[in-house]
């Protein structure tokens, strides 16, 4: 099941993020002991309408729709633009740069947001983004 939405082109770099977990099942692991938090993605598109995905790397290592898993709650909301998010994804910004601008918003455990990072870079590196 994909996960890219089509009004927000960066979506599919959740798929990619997904695979990249799924693939190598000692990278999720490690994914999981690192992050130890449910992510979520609120991002925005240029005709204003909003979309989450969720990044769990507390259990399962796995990526989804919405704000978080059944039942489950996320630990830090990350809240930003589509073409952001993309850049972000992208490599050609970091996530402190956008949060310093006031173009990230962050919901929760700041802390733990920073922990986000290394896995956007690892998908970026196998999907090529």
């Amino acid at each position: 099941m994909s996960l890219k939405h089509d009004a927000f082109p960066s979506s599919a770099a959740f798929d990619a993020i997904g695979s990249s977990l799924q693939s190598d099942d000692a990278e999720r692991k490690d994914a999981v002991k690192k992050g130890n938090a449910i992510f979520a993605f609120t991002l925005k598109n240029k005709e204003g309408s909003t979309e989450s995905w969720y990044i769990d790397l507390k259990e399962k290592g796995e990526v989804g729709k919405g704000d978080a898993p059944a039942g489950k709650k996320a630990d830090v909301t990350l809240s930003l633009s589509d073409e952001d998010f993309g850049k972000l994804v992208g490599g050609k910004t970091q996530a402190q740069r956008l949060f310093m601008s006031g173009k990230l918003k962050v919901k929760g455990d700041v802390m733990k947001a920073t922990k986000m990072e290394p896995v956007l870079k690892k998908a970026q590196t196998k999907s090529k983004l």
